[in-house]
């Protein structure tokens, strides 16, 4: 038992198949093949259904100028039909785990960014070659271990709320840095009486160590605002 190629490469004759192969292909169904005595007599199709979630998910990626690619095992025509219900121009069909890995692996020779979703023993390396991995708690072990995020309920709406937490908490990062560099900018001197010569003006430790504590609690408070964060 096993796909059409993997029965040629055993030099196993399809020919009886092959007209019902093309048929289910046609209409987007996984195929696999039985032989018997070196000769294919009949064919399993397999029809994996689309989770409710993966529009939804395709949609906010792609709003969020996220660059869509399905890569896939399965026969053209299946992920073709998936392809096309979802939305996503760009596919890879028919690949071996290797092949996602260097799918992978050339899009960052480029110098593109790129994360893989994927729950499979297949999908593992590729896994491991993105720069972010990301498996989903229904998947395999492996693949959990292999990458850097699990969606702990498998809906793939975590993914778009991953991107949105993870870019909220670099631009709050960023302001975070921004207040200290300003506050110590201008209170470090003034703290060394730089305003002594010109106005004769010290400040006082009392204020210096409130002044302190006024900083670190502006910016805890603004990496407080994460938690209020709706990421729907």
């Amino acid at each position: 038992v096993g796909t059409e190629n993997y029965l040629k490469d055993q030099h196993i004759s399809t020919t009886a198949v092959t007209e019902h192969a093309s048929e289910a292909a046609h209409h987007g169904e996984t195929l696999l093949c039985v032989a018997q005595d070196q000769t294919a007599i009949g064919l399993l199709g397999f029809t994996d259904p689309i989770k409710p979630s993966a529009m939804e998910t395709v949609r906010g990626l792609q709003k969020s100028g996220i660059r869509i690619v399905m890569l896939t095992g399965d026969h053209k025509a299946s992920a073709d039909r998936v392809a096309r219900e979802l939305g996503i121009q760009e596919v890879q069909a028919e690949l071996l785990p290797t092949d996602k890995a260097a799918f992978i692996r050339n899009l960052r020779a480029q110098g593109k960014r790129v994360a893989m979703a994927g729950d499979g023993i297949n999908d593992a390396p590729a896994l491991a070659e993105a720069d972010v991995g990301i498996a989903m708690s229904s998947g395999t072990d492996i693949a959990m271990e292999t990458a850097g995020i699990t969606l702990m309920k498998g809906d793939l709406r975590g993914v778009v709320r991953a991107l949105r937490l993870s870019r909220a908490t670099l631009r709050n990062i960023r302001q975070n840095l921004f207040l200290a560099f300003v506050y110590n900018t201008l209170a470090i001197p003034i703290a060394a009486g730089a305003l002594y010569p010109a106005f004769g003006l010290l400040l006082n430790p009392m204020i210096a160590a409130a002044a302190m504590s006024f900083s670190s609690v502006s910016v805890i408070g603004n990496a407080l605002r994460l938690r209020s964060l709706d990421l729907k």
